[in-house]
């Protein structure tokens, strides 16, 4: 049985270095929300300061179903897959991004567990605003980074596996040994 786990975060908070330590937990092979947000926003503003155009996630979404179509269709029935996403709660386009994660495990009869990484507003600014997160078109505006920790919610929809995990004074091995024994105990 195959498991898929999706992390889910602010910006900074750590989702691809945790998904990197627990995919060799669990030996699962990581598809990070920037592989399906980079192609198009590399096509966009060079030096990121233009707003993004209204539509523009629609086309993220599109090469996320068409990876996680693949992935259903192609992986071994037994492969285990973490995926990371910055959902924020009430937010539709993020409710629907987080359904198409549920859809493939459904489809690939894989055991879905959420986790929710959480972190104090002060160490995720600390966190965001690394200089190397901008080479990699990850979000390093600190400003913008203690609005959305003061203002918004990671999204929290119910799931029976459903993990919350704070992981502001965690290491990252730390905090995918923790995700790992949760696995586990879903049965995956």
């Amino acid at each position: 049985m195959s498991v898929f786990v999706l992390l889910l975060g602010f910006p900074g908070v750590g989702k691809l270095t945790i998904a990197r330590e627990l995919g060799s937990l669990i030996s699962a092979k990581i598809v990070d929300n920037h592989w399906f947000n980079n192609p198009i926003l590399r096509l966009l503003d060079e030096d990121q300061t233009a707003p993004l155009p209204k539509g523009v996630w629609e086309y993220t979404g599109r090469i996320r179903q068409a990876v996680l179509d693949a992935i259903t269709a192609y992986s071994s029935p037994s492969a285990n897959f973490i995926f990371t996403h910055a959902g924020v709660e009430g937010d539709v386009r993020s409710a629907r991004t987080y359904q198409q994660f549920v859809d493939a495990a459904t489809q690939g009869a894989a055991v879905f567990v959420p986790v929710r990484l959480l972190c104090a507003e002060e160490e995720l600014a600390r966190r965001v605003s690394s200089p190397a997160r901008r080479n990699h078109l990850k979000t390093a505006d600190v400003e913008t980074s203690r609005s959305r920790s003061q203002q918004a919610v990671v999204l929290d929809i119910p799931h029976q596996h459903a993990l919350t995990l704070d992981v502001t004074f965690r290491s990252p091995l730390e905090s995918a040994a923790a995700i790992r024994d949760h696995v586990v105990a879903c049965g995956a």
